[in-house]
Order: structure tokens, then sequence, then C-alpha cells
């Protein structure tokens, strides 16, 4: 009789190596192999179906044909590790990066980077927002110390290409557009969040960027003004703290990392 754990294993090589062989011996003498198909091809469609669903401008790009035979290469290298399907297709930038077929499409993997952080913007945490009234209570010559916890929707990403303007223009459907599209204007900073109107995707210049994405990497105020330069942090700051950007805040200890004081929403 084997065990619930060989059993697994036997069938995880069925569905995702196609290897029959294990399994089968294991299954009762009426059962054939070939049945098994059956559960492999849903298997697939299952997950083929979730990566259509958070990659719909990637697929578009490159067809169903191929993007159907990228996505089961995908599958077989990286089978999910949870049940949660909206959290699976995470590493498929990387692979389309790495995937020799799509080498002559150089800005494939960072649409699918931008798609999977509107993915993820889309199906991140609900949580409160930071009581920005709560930063009153910071004594002055402690502000520099504040620290704060990006809201789970928010995520910023620097990308070689100018995918975002490739991503409206094929949500679009807008062949005009696409084709000026220059792909040699990049590199762009991109900051992603889920607002109470939908998922927005905002190009940010270098400073701005730079400073939100110090402040969302948990440093301190005084880290982010010193990285921002000349830039007008107050103004910054301000529309981050109207927009919902962050849920909370901490302060750092004066000389460490830790912290030394804390405040939820």
């Amino acid at each position: 009789m084997p065990t619930l754990h060989e059993m697994q294993t036997a069938m995880h090589a069925s569905l995702v190596r196609r290897d029959n062989g294990a399994v089968s011996a294991m299954l009762a003498a009426h059962i054939t192999a070939d049945r098994l198909d059956i559960y492999r091809n849903t298997f697939l469609f299952g997950l083929t179906k979730a990566l259509r669903l958070s990659f719909p401008v990637t697929e578009r790009l490159v067809g169903e044909d191929f993007f159907e035979g990228a996505a089961q290469f995908f599958i077989a290298e990286h089978p999910p590790r949870e049940a949660w399907l909206d959290q699976f297709g995470g590493g498929f930038p990387d692979f389309l990066r790495s995937f020799p077929q799509a080498k002559s499409i150089a800005y494939l993997g960072d649409v699918a980077e931008l798609e999977w952080a509107v993915n993820s913007a889309l199906h991140a945490a609900d949580v409160a927002l930071l009581d920005v009234a709560a930063l009153g209570a910071v004594k002055p010559e402690d502000q520099g110390r504040i620290r704060f916890a990006a809201h789970p929707s928010v995520s910023l990403l620097r990308l070689a290409y100018p995918v975002d303007a490739i991503w409206r223009a094929v949500l679009a459907s807008d062949d005009e557009a696409l084709g000026k599209v220059d792909i040699e204007s990049g590199p762009v900073n991109l900051l992603i969040e889920r607002r109470e109107t939908g998922i927005e995707v905002e190009r940010l210049d270098e400073q701005s960027w730079l400073f939100v994405s110090t402040l969302c990497a948990g440093q301190p105020i005084e880290a982010a003004l010193n990285i921002a330069g000349g830039f007008e942090c107050s103004v910054a700051l301000a529309e981050h703290l109207a927009l919902g950007r962050f849920c909370r805040f901490e302060l750092a200890a004066p000389e460490t990392s830790g912290f030394i004081h804390s405040t939820a929403a």
C-alpha cells in the first residue's frame, strides 16, 4: 500500500512530467494510464487559464498558440506551490526573459512584470489606511525617524522598456498608439497601486521614484530626503499620504535600524 507522500509524488510526476509509470502502478488494475490524461489536461487547462487572466497583454502580443506553449513549459518548470491560483505566475516574467523562443521580443518579460504588479495590486489585501492625524503626535525632532509601511497594493518597478505605453495601447486595442511606442525610450520608473477608481499605473521621474521607493522600502524619512536631494519632498509626501499609499508608520531608533515606537491605523 503506497503512502500518501508516495502517491502525491507519483501524481506530480504524471501531471507535470507526463510520467504515468509510478502512479498507474499504484492505482486499481482497471484504471489505465491513459485515463490520467483527463486529470493532466484539466490541470494544464486550469493553470494556463490562470496565467491568461494575469497576463492578457502578454498573450495578445505573442498570440494564443505561442502563449499556451510558453505557459506549458513554465508550468512544467514552476508548478504551483499553493492552492490560491491568484498567486500563481509570479515567476512568469523572468521565465519569459530566459525563454529562447521569446528572445526576439526583448520587452516581453518587462510587460509581464508590469502585468504581474497589476494583478498583485488587484488581489492585494484590504487593510486600514494610515491615520494621518497620528503623525501629529510625533515630536519635530523625531520626524526624520518616521518610516512607513506601504499599502499592500503598492509596488514600484524600474523597467528597461516603456512597457506602460505598450500595456495601455494593447488594452485599448490602439494599433496606432502601439506603433508609435519608441522601444528605445526606456527605462521607466513606475508606481502601481489600487485606488477606489481601479488599478493605476503612473510613470514617475527619477527623483520622485527614488523618494517614494525609499519610503516604501521602510527607510526613514531622513534617508528619503537625503536620496531625493533638492526634490520637493514635502509636496510629494503630502500626495502619498492623501492617496493612501501607506498603512502605518513607525519610528526608527536613533542610531539603529530597530524600532522604538509603533503606531498603526
